[in-house]
């Protein structure tokens, strides 16, 4: 009996080491970061009200070493940002960067030549921290001179920013790039895994030279052929990019690619959601996710929007304290599936580093903190769910969102612009959300508070 129950405990033994050592060699891990925006005329020990270029105007009497909330990152920053990715994890299986790299400035500070620059001393550092790292970059709208404008064709910055990321680029990559600035590869060359980098700035409503145009530059054709090509050949992609499509959780009705585009990117997802494992993008500077669902509800994909370095307070009208404190973001994935298996985000409390010493710091890890498994759309959706009916649960996403820099109550009109622009990408379902979620309060003002703030203390226990 006893040579029998050693002899069941043995297989058990080795097969939760052979599942174990299964899962170690499956499970890999990659960076994320975006909004950079180094501003080179930072200087602290100006005697100016303002330190920067970037504040327009706006006093900095609390700037220090690595930054104030009114400016752009100055160096001293991105070379910190960059050493604690390096500290943290040293060896990423590769990286994400979703571009934003100019400043904060109007157009007459800046030139074709100064964006360039600017992109080249990012691109330089990054290869110089991560010299055998594959990077995956896309750019950003601050990434063209004149800002925003990215035209649909060939042009001298798409050229040279292709020269500047030879080393990360495949031949066929830098010839779709210098016509529109994307490309698709194989994700670390491996079968079965796709990458594929969008530019979503062509679907920018700032942007004038796209207004008129139905497909610009063919992205949309493209990345339909090259999604339709990946499903014939069993391969799952992550799709990358700097502007999103939706809605900005900041401030209401704010949406950022033209209705036409909009409509156009989620069918794009609805149609491909059974390869598409991840999309990846920028441009908020706050930590957010957006969901995609199947013409039934079903949840099919997860929008990951990654917080920026820059902790620059926004001037777009309607914000209010729109800033944040400088994060990066490490994704734990399937080296298999790429199912996105976990995130763990850090971040730099800027007025702690700039009158203590410089600190980085684990802020959270999705599963922890919202109690779900992984990042898949099905967990991502639970996680929405908690924001959206548990007060505790949408405070502390708060919290997360400008990375610990707004710390204040977020009362029921916050939350409906978080939940609605988590939940609803598409603009008609964006607005029966607002209509629907603000018509269901319709408590009396005093049990409202009483409410919040029992609330509050069962957060706190």
């Amino acid at each position: 009996m006893n040579r029998t129950m050693a002899g069941v405990w043995k297989i058990i033994l080795l097969n939760i080491f052979i599942v174990s050592a299964r899962s170690s060699v499956m499970k890999g891990y990659f960076w994320h970061i975006s909004d950079l925006h180094w501003d080179p005329s930072y200087d602290v020990g100006s005697n100016s009200a303002s330190k920067c270029a970037s504040s327009g105007g706006r006093p900095t009497p609390n700037a220090g070493r690595f930054g104030d909330y009114f400016c752009d990152s100055p160096w001293t920053l991105i070379n910190s940002t960059l050493s604690a990715m390096r500290g943290i994890l040293p060896d990423p299986d590769f990286i994400i960067w979703t571009g934003d790299d100019t400043p904060h400035v109007p157009n007459e500070q800046l030139g074709v030549e100064p964006v360039l620059r600017i992109i080249g001393n990012l691109t330089h550092i990054i290869k110089s921290t991560f010299p055998n790292t594959k990077v995956y970059s896309a750019m950003g709208n601050h990434d063209y001179h004149p800002k925003n404008q990215m035209p649909p064709e060939k042009n001298n910055i798409y050229e040279q920013t292709a020269n500047l990321w030879h080393d990360w680029l495949q031949a066929a990559s830098k010839e779709t790039f210098k016509i529109g600035g994307y490309y698709t590869e194989k994700l670390l060359n491996q079968t079965g895994l796709r990458v594929m980098v969008l530019n979503t700035n062509l679907y920018y409503d700032q942007n004038k030279l796209t207004e008129n145009i139905k497909d610009p530059a063919d992205q949309f054709s493209w990345a339909d052929k090259v999604l339709q090509d990946a499903a014939k050949n069993n391969e799952k992609v992550y799709i990358i990019g700097h502007v999103p499509p939706g809605f900005f959780e900041k401030k209401r009705d704010k949406a950022w690619f033209r209705k036409e585009f909009n409509k156009r990117y989620i069918d794009l997802i609805q149609k491909h959601s059974a390869i598409i494992q991840g999309q990846f993008f920028g441009h908020h500077h706050t930590d957010s996710f957006r969901m995609f669902y199947s013409s039934k509800g079903s949840p099919i994909s997860a929008m990951f929007l990654t917080p920026g370095v820059t902790p620059w307070i926004t001037t777009l009208p309607g914000v209010i304290d729109g800033g944040n404190n400088p994060g990066i973001r490490m994704f734990q994935y399937d080296t298999k599936t790429l199912l996105i298996k976990d995130i763990i985000t850090y971040y730099m409390n800027l007025t702690y580093s700039n009158v203590a010493h410089e600190r980085w710091e684990k802020e959270y890890r999705l599963t922890e903190a919202f109690r779900v498994p992984d990042a898949s759309p099905a967990s991502m959706h639970r996680v929405m769910e908690r924001i959206s009916t548990d007060k505790c649960y949408l405070q502390k996403y708060f919290e997360f969102n400008s990375v610990n820099y707004d710390l204040t109550e977020c009362h029921a009109d916050c939350r409906i612009d978080h939940v609605c622009a988590m939940r609803e990408v598409d603009f008609e379902a964006y607005e029966k959300c607002v209509v629907k979620e603000g018509g269901s309060s319709t408590a009396p003002v005093l049990f409202t508070l009483l409410l919040s703030l029992m609330l509050s203390l069962l957060c706190l226990s």
